[in-house]
């Protein structure tokens, strides 16, 4: 349990301690102190609490074991494992180039719920078809990769910067920068997830694991 948790259970407590109090004497509530005593318990605690859980639990769906623990994300969830430097996911996961525990977030951070209005609702959807529905097969993004989920974390970088890749053209490296060439796309680095391949493949196993 989160230290956010913890509080938000500790002031949930001590509201029904306070509403329960209360109840049994409603005569507090006659004065000016008692009238404050039940705004506070009855409205204020419970607003606190609850914005308290919902931070906790969009905190919690940024973590890579979030993400994973839909049956459909499984075969992602294994390709951050895949024994091959060329797979982008999994090079980034196993050298720690990404937080482990929010890699997914850490490159889709538009995605659903972190996303604007219309991923949003893309995300209501995917909600629907997994509860109500069947997900699509195969998962597929809405639109093109787009190159700010790499830069955020690789441009200034001097292995971005001075990689003769990137830098033998220096209308090649302005593309990328206005995602008007994608990473992902461009034949550069455009083994991703790549999920078929997954039968053949072999996996890397951590240290101590």
């Amino acid at each position: 349990m989160t230290g956010t948790t913890t509080i938000s259970v500790a002031v949930i407590l001590f509201s029904v301690v306070l509403i329960a109090w209360l109840t049994f004497r409603p005569s507090i509530t006659a004065t000016r102190g008692g009238k404050m005593l039940a705004f506070v318990a009855m409205l204020v605690f419970p607003v606190l609490a609850g914005g308290m859980g919902v931070n906790e639990h969009i905190q919690h769906s940024k973590t890579t074991n979030f993400c994973l623990s839909c049956h459909v994300m499984e075969d992602y969830g294994k390709s951050l494992r895949v024994d091959d430097r060329s797979y982008i996911p999994a090079i980034h996961f196993q050298n720690n180039l990404v937080p482990r525990d929010q890699a997914c977030f850490t490159c889709h951070t538009d995605y659903t719920m972190f996303g604007d209005t219309t991923a949003k609702l893309r995300g209501l959807k995917h909600v629907y078809a997994y509860y109500l529905g069947k997900p699509a097969e195969p998962i597929k993004l809405y639109t093109p990769y787009n190159n700010r989920e790499c830069l955020h974390c690789h441009l200034g970088g001097r292995g971005f910067e001075e990689s003769e890749a990137h830098s033998k053209d220096a209308e090649l490296m302005a593309r990328m920068k206005a995602n008007k060439l994608g990473c992902t796309s461009s034949g550069c680095h455009n083994i991703v997830h790549n999920i078929p391949s997954l039968k053949e493949a072999t996996f890397w196993k951590e240290a101590g694991k």
